[in-house]
Order: C-alpha cells, then structure tokens, then sequence
C-alpha cells in the first residue's frame, strides 16, 4: 500500500483554502518530509457567496491556521458576530406577542455551584415576559446596543462574550489563498475538464486544459455544487432534502450604509418572510442583504419584489445575484481515494451558518484522521458516518426553527408545519421534551455543531411548551434562580459601559492591523 505524500485539491474558495491552509498546519507542508498539497482551481469558476456568517468555531480555526484576528478582520472586511436576531418566525408581522427571540452565542449563566437556570426559567422565576435568552444572558443587551462582545485590550480571539463573525466571502477567501501559499501550498490555475479513473475505479488523475494531467495520493473536491470528482466521476449520490427544508433559491444584494459612522449589528438579522427569509449582514462598508425563499412556493420575480420592499429605497439601484442551491448532503462523502469538502458533500440553508463550520469539521477531520499510510478505507468510514451524523442533526435544528412556527398566513409556513416534514429524530426529541427540556444528555458532542444552548434558545425562542408540573419538586431552588436572574439584569448594565461599539472595536482593529 503507498503511503500518500501529496494531495491535491481540486477548486478554491472557502472550501478549498481553508482546507488547504489547515492541512497545511497539521501536516507539516513546510518541511521537505512534509505531504505535499497542491490546490488547483479554474479563473472561469466564481465563489458562490456575498457574504459569510461563522458560528464561535471559526475563531479556534483562524487560531491554529496562524492568522490573527485584526489581520482577519482588516483582509476579509470582517465584523464581530453575537447571534442571530429572528424576526416575525413565530406568528405573522403584526400579530399580538413578541415579533422577535435572539439565539445569543454566549452560554446560558452558571455560577459555580449554581442552579442550571432553564428549568427555573420554565417554572417562572425570570418574571413574567422575560425570554430565556433575554434572562440567562447579557449578550441581548450588549448586542442590541450596537455594542461589541469585546474589549478594545482583549487579546485574539478572546472577549467576555461568545463571539463569530460576519466577512466578505471573496476577501476571506482571497486571505486563506494568501496565507496558504505561505504554509507551502502549491497553486495551479487551471479549468479541470475530465477525471480519470484507475483499474481499482479510484481516481488516477485529473486533466486540466492549461496544466495538462495533474495526479496525487489523495484527492479533496471542493468544486461546489458541481461535485466534479465525488459526483461527477465517483457517482456518489445527492440525498435530497428538500422535502425537509424548501429553500432552494436566494437573492443577494450589497447595500451601502446610509453614512460612513452608522452603527454595525453585531448579529445577523434573520426576517421571515412569506415564502422564506432575509438575512441582513452587517459589515464594515455596507450590509449584505438577500432572501432565501422556496421556489416551490413563490417564483423569482416575486422574490425580488419581497427583497426590494424589504430593504427599502437603498435598493433601487442595486441589481440582486440569483443563486439556486441544491439542498441535501451525500452520505458517502469520501470514496476511495477522494472526499468531498464544502458544497460539493452538501449544503444546508444558511439560517444558522453552518456552511463554513461544516468545511471546518471537514478539514480537521482529514487532518487528524490522515491515513498516512495509504489505506484510506477505515478512516473513510470514520469520517462519512461522522459527516452523515452531523449534516442529520443540523437539518433537525435547522427544520426546528420552521416547524414550531404558528404562523398560517401563507402555504409556505403551514408547509414547514406539517408533521409529514419533519424528521422523525426530531420529532422524537420534540417529545421528549414536552416535559423536561433540552439537556445535554440528549446529545452526542463529537457529531454536534451546535450546543444544547442553541437547541434551548431556539426551543423557546419559538415558544414550546414544556410542561413541568410534574416535575416542579425536582427543582427547589427557585429562590436561587431569581437571584441569578436578578444578577444578570444587574451586571449587563456594567458590561454595558465596558465594552465598545462595534464600531468602535473594528476601527480599532483596523488601526492595529495598519
């Protein structure tokens, strides 16, 4: 068996560079005993993306690529990210009741050897009206402030709040390309028009038009939607998943601030709309702006008339970008000598951000998994029963956000409602938590992006109801918990008048980077 002593990526973009970059790190491409990593990618081939949202992640992976984050934030026109602002998902814009919940970062207060404040929370002890993420933490506050999760003297990715990030897509690619190519890795800029096959049906090579045939040990596809090798030669199968989430569609806008020294949202602001949503980015020139709608239940002209009313008069001038997106995930990610990374294993709508995470699962899954020795079979196994396991519960937390809604005022919503959409591992744990909620015990860390926080704050972001009338002796320190709440309120009023703007944070950034 050969061992493998170079790799080959075939496409660019995050996908491509950022795996590029970390195995780069992790398998010591600098050192002349080092695997050898080449990426090629075609210049007819654009980046799908406008703008990028990260989940708390991507700080540990910037960190052990070795690029710091005013570097990052300077180069990839970046801004700090707290969580995600819904908008009008539980009933209609209008409606009686909250038109709005906040999945904040930050975990859900606990002193040590204090109550664990959701139950408490669920028998009432935050006061009436109070939202649980509103009551266990201060990063609402902070956040719709237009404060920033970080002081200007925190060092790299540190701060006294969970933080991600929002980024231009192109710029940070652009960045990863850069920083890559300084670890070691080969760049070849090449159209890759057919893949050969060897006896065994592995990949023997790809032919390129301006490089010729290109081969090596081991083969990584980040071509996109495309799946040129994976697919396209390999012929591992799509699962569909749009019975399951319907949006397959997204427009796309870069809009301007009204003037230079607006406030910057430190989260994405996520708005329901009546055949889909609309994300709205706050970076560091301009806002990026889209919706991401079900073409089963509108068409495109009308998606544009929802975006445009949306945004208002600052979108009179602006042309959007149409995307079509292909939801699903293959549960065969890595065949024989190639596997997959980024759109090409999959893609999951964008609500909660999980595309670059799942590319930095990915990648340190190849990384720390690396089959050094050339039988790439049992970590293949390894790593498509791990890919298959997360992309299922994502879809489950992702599909959690719709089927909770009680909102009946279009098809699309009473779609996302009905139990014949909704997985049955989700159903199941809906039940279950009828009467106790979330905890942590309801899930596998290893295969999970998201924390049970996340879980909890949408859970009741969208108004379930647990019921725990049953259950109230099991929790007698309800005196406790009011005092918890009583001291969050307390305290974020402190880290009000300590931490920046958000602004103020990222131009000091800048000028550090400078």
């Amino acid at each position: 068996m050969k061992p493998i002593q170079s790799v080959l990526i075939v496409g660019g973009g995050t996908a491509g560079w950022l795996t590029a970059a970390f195995l780069a790190r992790t398998l010591g491409t600098r050192s002349p005993e080092g695997v050898r990593i080449t990426l090629v990618e075609s210049s007819e081939i654009g980046i799908i993306g406008v703008g990028e949202a990260t989940f708390p992640s991507i700080r540990g992976t910037l960190a052990a690529i070795g690029i710091d984050e005013a570097r990052f934030v300077r180069e990839s026109n970046a801004t700090f990210k707290q969580g995600i602002k819904y908008v009008d998902w539980v009933r209609p814009r209008g409606a009686p009741g909250p038109d709005h919940y906040f999945h904040p970062f930050s975990q859900p207060s606990q002193r040590p050897g204090g109550p664990d404040l959701l139950p408490y929370w669920l028998l009432g002890a935050a006061g009436a009206g109070t939202a649980f993420a509103d009551g266990a933490t201060m990063q609402k506050r902070i956040a719709d402030a237009s404060h920033a999760p970080k002081r200007t003297s925190d060092g790299d990715f540190l701060g006294p709040m969970n933080y991600a990030y929002h980024f231009d897509a192109g710029r940070f690619a652009a960045l990863l390309a850069t920083h890559a190519k300084s670890l070691g890795v080969a760049h070849t800029a090449a159209t890759v028009d057919r893949v050969e096959l060897d006896a065994q049906g592995a990949i023997a090579a790809v032919v390129t038009r301006e490089a010729g045939m290109l081969s090596a040990d081991l083969y990584i596809d980040c071509t996109g939607f495309r799946a040129a090798l994976i697919e396209g030669a390999l012929g591992s199968p799509l699962r569909a998943m749009n019975d399951v989430l319907f949006a397959d569609r997204a427009l796309a806008l870069q809009v301007p601030y009204a003037r230079s020294d607006a406030p910057i949202a430190s989260y994405t602001i996520a708005t329901a709309q009546e055949a889909g949503w609309t994300w709205d980015i706050g970076l560091q020139e301009r806002r990026g702006v889209g919706y991401v709608y079900s073409s089963q239940h509108t068409d495109d002209a009308r998606a544009e008339e929802v975006l445009r009313q949306h945004i208002g008069p600052a979108s009179e001038t602006l042309s959007p970008r149409l995307l079509k997106l292909k939801v699903g995930y293959r549960e065969t990610q890595w065949v024989k000598n190639c596997v997959s990374v980024g759109l090409s294993g999959g893609f999951i709508e964008p609500l909660e951000s999980s595309g670059v995470g799942l590319i930095e699962t990915a990648a340190y899954l190849i990384g720390y998994l690396f089959p050094f020795n050339g039988d790439t079979a049992p970590v293949a196994k390894v790593f498509n029963d791990m890919m298959r396991q997360r992309y299922q519960r994502i879809f489950d937390f992702v599909k959690m956000h719709y089927c909770l809604t009680q909102r009946t005022d279009t098809p699309f919503w009473i779609a996302n409602a009905d139990p014949r959409s909704v997985p049955e591992s989700l159903r199941e744990r809906l039940a279950m938590w009828r009467c106790r909620p979330p905890h942590r015990m309801d899930f596998i860390t290893d295969v999970e992006m998201y924390p049970p926080s996340s879980w909890q704050y949408v859970l009741y972001g969208m108004e379930y109801a647990t019921e725990m009338t049953a259950s109230r002796a099991a929790y007698p320190r309800i005196e406790d918990a009011r005092q918890e709440f009583a001291m969050i309120r307390q305290v974020s009023h402190q880290a009000l008048a300590d931490l920046p703007t958000h602004r103020t944070l990222v131009e000091h950034m800048l000028a550090r980077q400078r």
